[in-house]
């Protein structure tokens, strides 16, 4: 037997198809440049879609996907927050841990995102660049995000993404050289 829906309840599943649903392949194309996983990223969409049920009532109307890219980004912190691990006492056994196999360190997302989706020469030009740059790199160009909607996710100023969007199309452009074509066939 499911509970009798309130007029609450039907006004938010209302809301949440309207203003959520349209959103939530750019949410799953965000999450997965965030978590560098499919799987981790249908699972931080799945969280941010909870949250964001919870909340549509309280929202303003004004720029949805911004507003759930921010729930999305919160709930990112918040879940790696949750997996920080406990501190430990003695030092020494840091120290003298080794990986099981392989690398030390798991790669970085954007990493991943590159390496799966580019060429190889401007996967390796865009891999070459600063963390903060190669961010709005994909967000912007590769993800279509807004400058906006890219300053919310990174949580940083609409002025910060687009100096940061400059530098790194331009040293992409000198990375790979003359020898582009661009989508229109021109040569840059």
């Amino acid at each position: 037997m499911s509970p009798a829906r309130t007029p609450d309840d039907v006004a938010r599943r209302r809301a949440f198809a309207e203003v959520v649903e349209p959103e939530i392949e750019v949410m799953l194309r965000v999450a997965r440049s965030l978590t560098g996983s499919a799987v981790d990223a249908e699972d931080l969409v799945q969280e941010s879609l909870v949250r964001a049920f919870r909340a549509v009532d309280r929202f303003d109307g004004r720029h949805p996907r911004a507003w759930l890219l921010t729930i999305l980004r919160n709930t990112n912190a918040n879940l790696h927050r949750r997996r920080r691990p406990t501190t430990v006492d003695d030092w020494e056994l840091i120290h003298a841990s080794r990986p099981a196999f392989g690398a030390a360190e798991a790669p970085a997302a954007e990493d991943v995102y590159v390496h799966e989706q580019l060429d190889a020469p401007l996967r390796d030009a865009v891999a070459a660049l600063d963390p903060r740059f190669r961010s709005v790199l994909v967000l912007v160009d590769v993800h279509d995000l807004s400058y906006a909607e890219a300053a919310s996710v990174l949580d940083v100023p609409v002025g910060t993404v687009m100096s940061r969007l400059s530098r790194a199309r331009e040293r992409v452009r000198k990375a790979i050289g003359p020898t582009l074509t661009t989508i229109r066939g021109d040569q840059s």
